[in-house]
């Protein structure tokens, strides 16, 4: 992986709007294709309580044909926002990043998925607690819904940040049973720490769980800043949703071929969760005696799925979000599941290369 030095790209560099001043903040956005999602980030940037002289916001677009490029040229001519826009010929997100890095004038990176909003206070928290505490070297923030979205991607949220489904593993959970991991979608660092571990790697999924490996192990001092709220989409439906958890799972045993650190014993809960409940129901059809322990183990996890339901309908004060869990929670169970075990298959028991997951159709 190629460290965030200068970059080899300038001639597709534009700079749209004047700097006033050299930024405290670099937010750091890659987009392919979401030039919509990249005007409802733009308008949260805008409306930030920190000084917009203290930021600037460079979007790194990664091939997009769906008018990015003139949505931002145009939305650059009104906004009080330091803006700079880059291209590249679609390299990936860690690419992106790398190259948005490569040319940013602040002394901290921050670093915001497209598909994500930034609560009004977002960088002033960050702030705040860097100047709090100045041995901090980066951060992870907390991913939460806004209270304008539907009620699928309400669910979605709560399943993936609930400590129940996923261990504590993302942002939201002050409690954890594996180790955190910053994610690209909220986190930042200081300028001479990104020198110090070099760029985002080649990994199409996971490569952000990987960056901050190397960023944790070169024995800089990361923390969680729980104030640091952005409102995350993920995936609009659950199609789209299924190959998302499915590629992360996939991820999971490429991360463990790098370093084997990356991969905790929670990684294997839902792949032998999945299969317990398919060998489990299989015999349970032919033998009377596992049909009763079935009937009393599907009895709890309804229980389980039940409670979370109700529990996600109060915190989201949606009752159709609460609906939609126990079907969200068994998309994201099983999802993970089956990448994670095809790619153990692939990689570990076969020794074959990369396992890539969905790509040409994953946003499809």
């Amino acid at each position: 992986m190629r460290p965030p030095g200068r970059s080899r790209e300038r001639e597709q560099i534009r700079t749209v709007n004047h700097l006033e001043r050299e930024p405290i903040f670099s937010v750091i956005t890659p987009t392919f294709n979401r030039v919509d999602e990249i005007r409802e980030l733009l308008r949260s940037l805008e409306v930030q309580k920190l000084d917009s002289n203290d930021f600037e916001v460079v979007i790194v677009d990664d091939g997009s044909e769906d008018g990015t490029r003139s949505y931002l040229e145009t939305f650059a001519r009104d906004t009080s926002l330091q803006l700079r826009f880059l291209t590249q010929d679609h390299k990936g997100p860690g690419a992106a990043r790398n190259l948005g890095m490569s040319v940013s004038r602040g002394q901290i990176y921050v670093f915001i998925d497209s598909d994500c909003l930034a609560s009004p206070e977002w960088l002033y928290e960050i702030r705040r607690h860097f100047e709090r505490d100045p041995s901090i070297d980066a951060f992870g923030g907390r991913d939460d819904a806004h209270d304008s979205f539907s009620s699928l991607l309400k669910a979605i949220n709560f399943s993936m940040t609930s400590f129940l489904f996923t261990g504590g593993m993302r942002g939201g959970a002050k409690k954890r049973l594996a180790k955190f991991y910053p994610r690209s979608f909220n986190m930042g660092l200081r300028r001479g720490i990104a020198e110090k571990i070099g760029g985002f790697g080649a990994l199409r999924h996971g490569q952000d769980i990987e960056f901050s490996h190397r960023l944790i192990r070169s024995g800089a001092r990361v923390v969680y800043i729980h104030e640091a709220v952005v409102y995350h989409k993920r995936r609009t439906s659950l199609k789209k949703f299924f190959r998302q958890v499915f590629n992360w799972g996939v991820a999971r045993i490429n991360l463990s071929r790098i370093d084997r650190a990356m991969l905790e014993p929670l990684h294997f809960l839902p792949a032998l969760g999945f299969w317990a409940a398919v060998l489990f129901t299989g015999l349970a059809l032919f033998c009377p005696a596992v049909r009763a322990l079935w009937l009393g183990a599907a009895a709890l996890v309804l229980f389980i799925l039940l409670t979370a339901s109700v529990h996600a309908g109060v915190r989201s004060r949606s009752l159709a979000a609460g609906a939609l869990v126990p079907l969200v929670t068994l998309i994201q169970i099983s999802g993970y599941g089956l990448g994670f075990s095809m790619a153990y298959v692939w990689r570990v028991m076969l020794g074959k290369g990369e396992f890539t997951g969905f790509v040409k159709r994953y946003y499809a």
